[in-house]
């Protein structure tokens, strides 16, 4: 099933899944959060050349990084994670598919980025990061899966200005998130001279409104940017379009 570490235990309410690529698979607990397909999206949407150095912010499960170094030859994917139960969890999915020489996943906190790793020192930078504002509506703000989708401990700017120090001159930020908020997301990335210069949006169905949007900024970039085709996910409820078999690996 997979070629790393077999003897990796489960805890309670664990369980692995196939990711469909390299013959990797993933631990995830629903109780806290499993990973989406705006994960997947992005993880399709970033561009990741040869030898490139690459951080995803708020890892989570460490999905990404997985994905990324089944898709790419990067050189080397740090997952940074700030809740210790699911960057442990992210680190023995690592350690399952034997990638431990290529992936670290570091707890820690995206505000302190800058003090955990060195200033331009990662060539692309991604980030699935929560979507909703604040704690309206939260039952429980210490939830993990409340953490995963409000700005309960990091804000899009603190996302944003962090990225923008982390990355070396001409650096690649990729972010998936909601077009609700488009406008504020493209003020902050040039504020921090980030220059938008890809977009993608996403929609369930080719007559609905988009819900999420893929985006593609660099470092000290030149104004210019482009608008991709749209991305429609289902032909037809629960199947899928082409391009999301592809994506997926299917």
């Amino acid at each position: 099933m997979n070629k790393g570490n077999k003897d990796i235990s489960l805890k309670e309410n664990e369980r692995i899944d196939d990711l469909q690529r390299n013959g990797y698979c993933i631990i995830q607990d629903p109780g806290r959060f499993c990973f989406g397909m705006d994960a997947v999206l992005l993880s399709g949407f970033a561009v990741v050349k040869d030898g490139a150095r690459v951080l995803d912010l708020g890892t989570g499960t460490g999905i990404i990084p997985i994905l990324l170094e089944a898709k790419t030859k990067a050189a080397h994917l740090t997952g940074l994670e700030i809740q210790a139960d699911s960057a442990e969890m992210a680190a023995r999915s690592v350690a399952l598919n034997g990638l431990e020489e290529k992936i670290d996943i570091v707890a820690g906190d995206i505000k302190e980025a800058d003090k955990l790793f060195d200033a331009a020192s990662f060539d692309v930078i991604t980030c699935n990061p929560p979507y909703m504002i604040g704690q309206h509506g939260l039952q429980n703000p210490s939830d993990a899966k409340a953490i995963a989708r409000h700005e309960i401990l990091c804000t899009l700017e603190d996302v944003i200005s962090q990225a923008a120090g982390l990355l070396v001159p001409g650096g690649r930020f990729f972010l998936v998130h909601r077009p609700f908020r488009l406008a504020e997301i493209i003020v902050t990335l040039t504020k921090y001279k980030l220059e938008p210069k890809r977009m993608r949006l996403v929609y369930p169905f080719a007559d609905k409104e988009p819900n999420m949007v893929l985006l593609e900024a660099v470092r000290g970039g030149r104004p210019r940017m482009t608008v991709e085709k749209p991305l429609i996910v289902y032909r037809e409820p629960g199947v899928y379009m082409p391009e999301i078999y592809e994506v997926y690996g299917y």
